[in-house]
């Protein structure tokens, strides 16, 4: 049986953010649901709005992926069922909410390091913010054009 969006969605935001308390779930899903949101560029193209589009585009999520350089990656959502907080997360995001420090972020990632001011590298995101573990980038003119 397939998740429902609001299923799919919760278990992203646990596997992605888990252990970043509120603020930091809440973040990812307003990056997540910038991607479903956004009118023009590639996940606009890809997308077409519907979050589950978003979140199987091959390789955006590592959650989404049951192997990683070859090997099993055991931190999947498959693995990881949501607990009430996630849903409710998901559940807010779905309404419309968002982060608003997030701004319009279409990426993050964890660097363990002080973040790039650009990522990706090819020029298509700018810094926004450091959120707990993760630095947030929206969209540059360059991305309008993927």
């Amino acid at each position: 049986m397939a998740y429902s969006d609001r299923e799919l969605l919760a278990r992203v935001i646990k596997c992605e953010a888990g252990g970043e308390g509120d603020t930091g779930m809440k973040a990812v899903a307003t990056s997540i649901m910038n991607r479903v949101r956004i009118p023009y560029g590639e996940y606009h193209r890809i997308g077409q709005g519907d979050v589950r589009k978003v979140l199987y585009q091959e390789g955006q999520y590592d959650c989404m992926r049951g192997v990683i350089g070859g090997a099993p990656n055991p931190q999947t959502i498959w693995s990881n069922p949501p607990d009430q907080i996630h849903y409710d997360i998901a559940d807010w995001a779905l309404a419309g909410n968002r982060l608003y420090p997030i701004g319009y972020s279409l990426w993050y990632f964890n660097p363990y390091a002080p973040c790039p001011y650009n990522f990706p590298y090819n020029g298509t995101g700018s810094f926004q913010i450091t959120i707990l573990n993760h630095c947030f980038y929206n969209p540059t003119e360059l991305y309008a054009q993927t």
